[in-house]
């Protein structure tokens, strides 16, 4: 057996499971960056996976499957840059078992990153969350599930791969402790407050539910987990039909990240500190929470009128006060 199938059935038993236990959609997301990689790699050179050499792979047939992620899969920058970082991290793992191929290693590990355009953050106002919230039939099971639902996400920011994972025992609706346990990213877990409406809403919702408490919060009609991709659909149900009452969120692509952005900016537009946001939303990074505060116009608008009008004249600083004026002359 060559040297790569060894090291890379390592890298995913020993490091990635056992060393750093890291999600499975980690693990998912990195296999399917593997398998591309591979049968891109039998394609160029007629070997098979199983006799590949770490040697085989280098620096321009990397470089060649990224171009063909882009071009022939039609893939975006981003996630050519997520297919990379996670080579980088297999041959990070390499270098240190085979420290023979530093070379071939280092010139991978070269390969950049690359720059791409932020798309538009896109949110929802106050009246188009009026009306998705009002979009579901609350008159039926399923309606009363989905605008808890969207009421919950909207008011808490959790992703929807958190949301789905969310169980009848992470809700907290004591007295004075209405909060929300959250399993987030990474396994990184964190508890969310609860606003008033969000809390009253859940409880009608777990009486009606009457789940054990190791049962999904949101479940289907058969009692079973909700997958992702539900959510997304159903999102995008209720906000095609919620256009009809308020139509500017016709010209939005409505969906669940859209709905955690709609939070963020909600926190934002509260004057909630950037920090205090990054921990509610469980950002790993503060630099991630930043772009809320680029997105806010309000913020921009308060700045600019914080600044003199154009074509003020210049003036002198003048001290408010005589102890300040004492203290400017020191």
């Amino acid at each position: 057996m060559s040297l790569l199938a060894p090291t890379l059935q390592a890298f995913f038993t020993d490091r990635l499971i056992t060393q750093r236990d890291v999600s499975p959609s980690t693990v998912a997301a990195y296999r399917d960056t593997f398998r591309l990689l591979l049968a891109f790699v039998e394609r160029h050179t007629g070997r098979q996976p199983f006799q590949l050499d770490l040697a085989d792979l280098d620096a321009p047939l990397i470089g060649a499957f990224l171009t063909h992620l882009e071009h022939d899969r039609d893939n975006t920058p981003r996630t050519r840059n997520a297919r990379l970082a996670a080579i980088h991290s297999f041959y990070r793992y390499a270098a240190l078992r085979h420290p023979e191929h530093l070379d071939t290693i280092a010139r991978i590990m070269a390969i950049p990153t690359k720059r791409h355009e932020r798309n538009d953050l896109t949110y929802l106002t106050k009246p188009e969350i009026e009306a998705l919230l009002q979009a579901p039939d609350q008159a039926t099971w399923l309606g009363r599930r989905d605008h808890t639902l969207l009421l919950t996400m909207i008011t808490t920011g959790v992703r929807v791969s958190e949301l789905i994972a969310i169980k009848v025992s992470d809700v907290t609706l004591a007295a004075g402790a209405h909060h929300l346990r959250v399993h987030g990213k990474g396994r990184k877990n964190r508890t969310t407050p609860l606003k008033a409406e969000t809390a009253t809403a859940l409880r009608a919702w777990l009486k009606e539910r009457a789940g054990t408490p190791p049962d999904p919060l949101f479940p289907t009609r058969q009692r079973h987990p909700l997958h992702r991709q539900t959510v997304a659909l159903l999102v995008t149900k209720h906000a095609r039909a919620a256009a009809a009452r308020c139509p500017s969120l016709a010209s939005k692509r409505v969906s669940p990240h859209t709905l955690r952005h709609t939070n963020a900016m909600l926190l934002q537009a509260e004057r909630i500190d950037i920090a205090t946001i990054a921990l509610w939303l469980g950002h790993e990074s503060i630099k991630t929470t930043y772009i809320y505060q680029h997105a806010d116009n309000q913020l921009k608008q308060e700045a600019i009128d914080r600044t003199a009008t154009i074509g003020t004249p210049p003036g002198r600083y003048q001290p408010p006060d005589s102890l300040i004026a004492f203290l400017e002359g020191l």
